[in-house]
């Protein structure tokens, strides 16, 4: 009877010892889903004059500068595909790279809505719509990302 409880007590505790490394979204999964939306929406809208998110994000304008650039790859990378895979995989350890990389997804693009305000002095257009709304998406992100984390 012992040789058949050793395979049974392993087989437990590679269970636990999986289950150790997952997390649990519960309902703020449902958050993280519409903010993941949301941010693919901004990519649509204009981030600053007439020039889309996408746009940024393709480096098409030249103009615009590297925060704001930088900020839509960080939004992107972090608040859409890692949000996606975080959710997927459910990885205790890829929630809080996206709880940390949306937390830098924030600086940068309240740094990016800034440089576009002090470029309006010089003439250049200021923040758009889009781009205000990205970073409130993002700090969204990271709240419910840092939440997710902490549950565990």
């Amino acid at each position: 009877m012992a040789e058949r409880e050793e395979p049974l007590d392993a087989e437990l505790a590679g269970i636990a010892e999986h289950m150790e490394r997952r997390t649990d979204p519960g309902s703020t999964a449902v958050t993280v889903s519409v903010g993941v939306l949301v941010l693919l929406a901004t990519l649509a809208l204009p981030w600053t004059g007439s020039t889309a998110g996408w746009e940024v994000l393709a480096g098409l304008d030249p103009v615009l500068g590297l925060l704001p650039r930088l900020f839509a790859f960080t939004a992107f990378g972090f608040g859409v595909v890692g949000s996606a895979l975080a959710l997927a995989t459910r990885w205790w350890a890829l929630a809080w790279v996206c709880a940390v990389g949306c937390g830098f997804s924030v600086v940068d693009g309240v740094w990016a809505i800034w440089s576009r305000q002090t470029a309006v002095l010089d003439g250049a257009p200021g923040p758009g719509f889009g781009l205000v709304l990205a970073v409130i998406t993002v700090v969204v992100l990271a709240a419910s990302w840092v939440r997710i984390a902490l549950r565990r």
